[in-house]
Formats: C-alpha cells, sequence, structure tokens
C-alpha cells in the first residue's frame, strides 16, 4: 500500500518526508522489532516499561526499513510518520495491509479474568454447529482453517493478530472466537478490529503488576465494549450480572444481562441439575427457553454456558445450534480437567491462579467429595506477577482444603522459597493441614500418596501449560502428566 494512503488511514498522522517521491512508497508490511525490518517495511517505534523503540529506529533502517513510525521525530534520512499513539497507528497500518480481515469474520471478543478459555471454546463449537468454519485464538492454542498452531499469548501483537486473522479468511474461516486480555486492551493491540459481538465473564484480582489498581484492570476491560477513539465501533455485549463489575458494565453500556443468581435476561428459570456427569439447565431468553445438557462441571462453568447462550442470542443463532454446540463440548485443557489411572480418588488439574478462580474450583471440588473423605489441593503463584494474591491464595487454600500442599508454579525471576513464604503468610491458620514442598513434581507425587478411597486432589495454578520457568528458562513441565506418573507408581 502506498505510504500516503497509509498515513491518511491514521487519526492525527502527519507524514514526514525527505523527498517528494518517498511519499509514493509501496509498503508491504509493519514490523516492532528492529531485527525483522526489511525494505518495504515500516518500522513501528513503540514506547515500553524497559525500552524506546526509537531508540532502535537506527538499527531498523541499517536493516532496510523503508520508513519509520515515530511518535516524536527522529533525525534519519527516511520517511516518517509521526502519530500521537505509536501503538495505535501500528494496528491500523496493520489492519491496512492486511486487507482489514474482520470485515470478512464475525469475531467474538471474550474478556475477563476467570472463564474465558472455557467461554472461548463453547463459543467456537456453538459458531461451528450454527455452520460456520471458524478459528480461535486464546491463551492454549490458535485454529486456522481446522489446523491448530502454538501460541505465545493470550492476545497477539496486533502485526500478529491481523496477520492470523488473515490467514484465517485466505483460509476459508467466516467466524473467529477470540480471547481478549487487559494486556491487548491497554496495549491498544485490537484497535481496528470489527467485533460482531463481545463476552464479558467477570473481573477479580489479576495483574495487579501491570494495571495500577483494580479500577485501571476494569477499565481495560470496558475498552472492548467501549472502543477508545480510533478503534472501531463499539460492539453488542453480554456482561455477567453475578459480578459486580458485570452489573456495572451493564449498567454503562446496555450490555446483555446473563446470570445464575441475579435477575437477568438469560439465566435458569428453574434450579440447575448438578451431578459428577455435569448439569442440566432450562435457561430463559429474549427469543424463548432452552433446554440443555453439558458434561462441564461446576457452578463457574454454568456462568460459562449462559454467557454463550448470551452471545448466541446477540447473533441471532438458531437455539438448536446454540444447544447442540455447547453438548459437543465435553472438557477444556487444564479446566478442571480429570487424570484418570484406574486411581480410587479423584485427580483434577485446573488453571486457577487467582484467588477468585482457586476458591471457585476448591469449592467445586469440595462438593465431589464424599462424607468422611479430604480434599486435596496442590499450587503455588507465579513469580514476577502481582504479588498480593499470593496471602490471599494461602488462606483460601487452607481454610478450603483439609490438606494444602504449597509447592512452586512459575517463579520466572524470583526465589520459589520468597514466593511461597508470602503465600504461607496468609495461610498462618485453618483447619487444613499446611505442608510446604517446594518443588512441584514430588509436591504432586505426595499428594497422590496421600490421597486415600474417594479423596479428591486439585492440582491447581498451570492447568494445561507444558512448561515451568524459571530465570528465563522454560523446562518441560505438565501437571497432567506428572499426575499420571506419579499415579502409575501408586496405583
Amino acid at each position: 500500500m502506498i505510504l500516503t494512503k497509509l498515513s491518511a488511514g491514521i487519526p492525527g498522522a502527519h507524514l514526514r518526508s525527505p523527498r517528494p517521491d518517498s511519499e509514493r512508497l509501496d509498503i508491504d508490511a509493519i514490523v516492532y522489532r528492529a531485527d525483522r525490518a526489511a525494505a518495504g517495511s515500516l518500522f513501528a517505534c513503540l514506547r515500553g516499561v524497559r525500552a524506546d523503540g526509537h531508540d532502535f529506529a537506527p538499527q531498523a533502517v541499517a536493516n532496510g526499513a523503508s520508513g519509520l513510525v515515530v511518535e516524536r521525530p527522529l533525525d534519519l534520512d527516511v520517511p516518517q510518520i509521526q502519530v500521537p499513539d505509536g501503538r495505535l497507528a501500528m494496528a491500523l497500518i496493520a489492519a491496512m495491509l492486511e486487507g482489514d480481515p474482520s470485515r470478512e469474520l464475525a469475531v467474538v471478543g471474550v474478556t475477563g479474568t476467570n472463564g474465558k478459555t472455557t467461554s472461548a471454546y463453547l463459543l467456537h463449537s456453538v459458531l461451528q454447529a450454527a455452520g460456520h468454519r471458524t478459528g480461535l485464538l486464546g491463551t492454549i492454542e490458535a485454529r486456522v482453517g481446522g489446523a491448530v498452531e502454538p501460541v505465545a499469548h493470550t492476545t497477539p501483537e496486533s502485526v500478529d493478530l491481523q496477520r492470523l486473522l488473515a490467514r484465517m479468511r485466505d483460509a476459508g474461516d467466516t467466524a473467529c472466537v477470540m480471547e481478549v486480555s487487559s494486556h491487548a486492551l491497554a496495549q491498544r493491540r485490537v484497535a481496528g478490529l470489527r467485533f460482531a459481538a463481545a463476552l464479558f465473564t467477570n473481573l477479580t484480582r489479576d495483574h495487579l503488576d501491570y494495571h495500577s489498581d483494580v479500577e485501571d484492570y476494569y477499565r481495560a476491560k470496558r475498552g472492548l465494549f467501549v472502543r477508545p477513539d480510533g478503534e472501531g465501533q463499539n460492539p453488542p455485549g453480554a456482561a455477567n450480572l453475578d459480578d459486580e463489575f458485570g452489573r456495572r458494565l451493564a449498567g454503562e453500556t446496555g450490555a446483555l444481562g446473563f446470570a445464575v443468581d441475579h435477575p437477568a435476561a438469560v439465566r435458569p428459570v428453574v434450579a440447575v441439575r448438578h451431578s459428577r456427569d455435569g448439569f442440566a439447565a432450562r435457561i430463559t431468553t429474549p427469543r424463548g427457553p432452552l433446554e440443555l445438557e453439558s458434561r462441564l462441571r461446576g457452578r463457574f462453568n454454568v456462568s460459562n454456558v449462559l454467557g454463550v447462550v448470551a452471545v448466541g442470542e446477540l447473533l441471532g443463532l438458531d437455539h438448536d445450534a446454540v444447544v447442540r454446540g455447547v453438548e459437543a463440548v465435553t472438557g477444556v485443557p487444564g479446566r478442571f480437567e480429570p487424570v484418570d489411572a484406574g486411581q480410587p480418588f479423584e485427580v483434577l488439574v485446573d488453571y486457577a491462579h487467582t484467588p477468585d478462580s482457586l476458591q471457585n474450583v476448591l469449592s467445586e471440588a469440595r462438593k465431589l467429595v464424599p462424607d468422611g473423605r479430604r480434599l486435596i489441593v496442590v499450587f503455588g503463584c507465579g513469580g514476577d506477577r502481582d504479588r498480593g494474591k499470593r496471602p490471599q491464595m494461602g488462606a483460601i487454600a487452607r481454610s478450603l482444603a483439609d490438606i494444602a500442599i504449597v509447592t512452586s508454579d512459575n517463579p520466572r525471576s524470583e526465589e520459589p522459597d520468597a514466593i511461597i513464604a508470602e503465600v504461607t503468610a496468609g495461610a498462618a491458620s485453618g483447619p487444613a493441614e499446611l505442608i510446604v514442598e517446594p518443588d512441584r513434581r514430588r509436591a504432586i507425587t505426595l499428594a497422590t500418596e496421600l490421597a486415600r478411597s474417594g479423596d479428591v486432589v486439585v492440582v491447581a495454578g498451570k492447568g494445561h501449560e507444558r512448561g515451568q520457568e524459571r530465570n528465563g528458562v522454560i523446562s518441560p513441565f505438565d501437571d497432567r502428566d506428572v499426575a499420571r506418573e506419579a499415579l502409575g507408581a501408586t496405583v
């Protein structure tokens, strides 16, 4: 695309060109790493927490970059698109260069602290049942044209995101479900993307190492429903009215409400019937009732299903497709996922890594524990993340379990023992027996050795993850595989 046309598509942009003919440059890519710059590319100078991309502009030019996107002019002999917000400009340029793929895809965005991944899997299945060939972008994986691909981030950087959407379009996908993180919203990665609908699951304490406080965290999430200037139109939304921030969001945006315990347009009309195999529900909606069964267990999954039903209402999907799509999902990797090696007790692996999610998972697991039997939990907290949630999670585990084993999660650059000390500081008292075992493999093995017939073991914190990160090195580690190995030695 011609440089002048790209510049014209950015609010507040000013094209600075050393030569008149350079304004006719043909640009075919935008990059945010100087080592990826090449002829025909623009290098976006982004200001980050630890570095300023403007400092790397000379390297990008030396590597062949045809121009720059800058927030301040630089003394370099290449065209420069000066903009008020480099991240917004990069996202909009990326969309233009890829032919604005979200125009041709029904994109559904899912945001919230907990439940994003399960909701995304459910929505993917529902859209497939409704006749859409559907892509997926989320925490666990990406699906492009039916093929599964690994992911590095819940929501990719805008350049990578637009490229993935373009690949979906070109592969014949007609819809996409994507998890939208608060980081992505704050960093304007989804700017220029058109959403057909948006879903808000809930908001509880998380990511306060990045956001200044919970209010800042909420404002970021709200940005999916009330798009900041230049990002695109506000999509129709669905919000969880059992959550205080969901009620606030619905009040501010008019989002369609769903709830288990509060009055809402989408809600169970009779008591939800729970069992060890899932739940069954009769649900009222603005277009009439529907009945469904789900293999997903727990109250939190009832909420996830209700949110998906609400999005189905926004999109006008046939109820039959919604029911078939929900009922087709028998499980989600690392979300209350059972590990069965023939042992006489239950082992569940879950991604719960926040106070609220740990409380929800342990509360639901407790319902599976027969009288006289015990609930055992193995958990830890990640390093280089919100330290304030560590004592909270310690207190929750000790109050809700019978045996709480504190171990290492992803310590990253921190010392595992220091993280564990902050966790146990919040677990000074409670009914559970408290055990500290820093080695996660040994902690999981210990839990299986302690478990007796009828007990329930929950391994929380990492879920689907296949590695453990320490000091910049990610070593292979999958809680599910480790649990299976441990069970193989004890069964």
